[in-house]
């Protein structure tokens, strides 16, 4: 005999709609402490209402994301959304297609690769810290810079050349806000209507794709003939992808390198962003950890600029960044699809029903992290991480489908705080910072902390 997971107690009327909207991740806490591991939530009016099961355990997650992957589909709405509008790319494939990308993206994600990319990620980490200094004792808002400083720098590590990284760089900031937002509301949308009818929102939306779109293939025109005619050293993500071919030798196309550049434009700067931002907001309210932080960059480097070799031997600070990813998961929640009927836990979820995977709250599980809103670095340090269940800590997701870049991101993190920390310290000027957590987890608060040079 099959048992249903528990239900959400909700609205009358509306279900959870309410308490998710307000309160994303509050709201999975809660079903956990009243329901448990497996919570099925409604959401919407009668004659529109719709639902999905939260899968809220550590081990519920290893067996929806890895174990049991190939009884999960990642397919859904939300991923519909984003293929129409960024391309079918690594982020938005599925089955044998994702697979085929996977493989032929795989070296441009390698830790060796990666690393040739620390000069970039510290040229621009010295920009936005001789930026800073040019104003003492400022207060600055660290999502907003943050958002910029990470923009700035994936461009850099994708085009290289300073014309197509400004270009872009103004194009994302006036187009992916509008066409994400767009996205994310039809998305969650009980009615949409098609892209092609005249609304405003659609004719919006459309004029911003146009814009994006004719930006990046023009440069990837560029940068493909230039490559064609002359092949070139180059390292930058483009001139790498111009030369990518798939295992049937066939090489990459336009369209399909449009995607992936999109994809990782889309990926690589938001999710960042707001690791930064917090790790710089949480070692503003705690000077201890902060003093600690200094120490060890100080020791190491001795005033020298820091490099990718160095990221190995700055164990604080890399925790520093854990520990803000355990707390703030730029990505709260994986939506995947059974396939087949399934069984998780102790309880049956049918095929064709929306689960959603929570890191938000399995990082926060009391059982496996106690005082679990308390920020302690220390929890990534020495025999303690080995102790704990193997998906207690999936901030990039984790099986087949684990983030390809969550070498660059955490790259990208460490060498940025670094330079940071080498120039400034913080005191926080908000110490209660709010934040959503539907999609990807923002601050919705400003996010301000003060500086002084050191």
């Amino acid at each position: 005999m099959s048992v249903q997971p528990p239900t959400m107690a909700g609205h009358p009327l509306l279900g959870s709609l309410l308490d998710l909207q307000s309160d994303t991740l509050g709201t999975y806490l809660r079903a956990r402490r009243e329901h448990g591991d497996v919570v099925r939530f409604s959401v919407g009016p009668p004659g529109l209402r719709a639902s999905y099961v939260a899968v809220l355990s550590a081990a519920g997650a290893q067996q929806v994301l890895a174990t049991s992957s190939d009884t999960f589909s990642k397919d859904s709405r939300f991923l519909g959304e984003m293929r129409q509008s960024f391309g079918n790319g690594l982020l938005t494939s599925l089955g044998d297609e994702y697979l085929r990308q996977r493989r032929m993206l795989q070296s441009l994600f390698t830790p060796k690769q990666v690393d040739k990319y620390g000069s970039d990620i510290v040229a621009e980490s010295l920009r936005l810290a001789d930026r800073w200094a040019a104003v003492p004792d400022a207060t600055v808002e660290a999502a907003e810079e943050m958002t910029e400083h990470t923009l700035r720098t994936i461009c850099r590590i994708l085009f290289g050349a300073y014309e197509d990284m400004d270009v872009m760089i103004r194009s994302v900031q006036r187009n992916f806000p509008l066409i994400n937002d767009y996205a994310v509301k039809r998305a969650f949308s009980p009615i949409r209507m098609s892209r092609t009818f005249p609304s405003p929102s659609n004719l919006k939306a459309a004029k911003a794709h146009r814009e994006l779109y004719a930006i990046c293939d023009e440069i990837i025109a560029r940068r493909r003939a230039a490559e064609t005619s002359a092949p070139s050293d180059r390292q930058d993500m483009l001139s790498l992808l111009a030369k990518a071919v798939s295992d049937d030798g066939e090489p990459i196309t336009p369209e399909e390198t449009r995607a992936q550049v999109l994809t990782f434009l889309v990926t690589g700067h938001e999710s960042t962003a707001t690791t930064l931002a917090f790790a710089m907001h949480l070692l503003a309210c705690n000077p201890q950890a902060q003093a600690r932080a200094h120490a060890e960059v100080d020791g190491l480097l001795g005033g020298r600029e820091p490099a990718s070799a160095d990221v190995d031997a700055l164990p604080y600070l890399s925790a520093v960044i854990k520990e803000t990813l355990r707390l703030y998961p730029a990505a709260p929640a994986l939506g995947r699809v059974p396939t087949s009927n399934v069984r998780v836990g102790d309880f049956e979820i049918p095929a064709g029903t929306d689960v959603v995977v929570s890191a938000g709250v399995v990082q926060r599980d009391p059982e496996i992290w106690p005082e679990p809103d308390r920020f302690d670095p220390e929890r990534f340090l020495g025999e303690a991480q080995n102790q704990r269940p193997r998906y207690a800590w999936f901030p990039f997701g984790g099986g087949p489908r684990a983030c390809i870049g969550q070498h660059l991101a955490t790259l990208e993190s460490i060498l940025t705080l670094t330079v940071l920390l080498q120039r400034f310290s913080f005191t926080a000027v908000d110490t209660d910072v709010p934040f959503s957590s539907a999609i990807t987890l923002r601050a919705e608060g400003p996010v301000r902390c003060k500086i002084a040079a050191r």
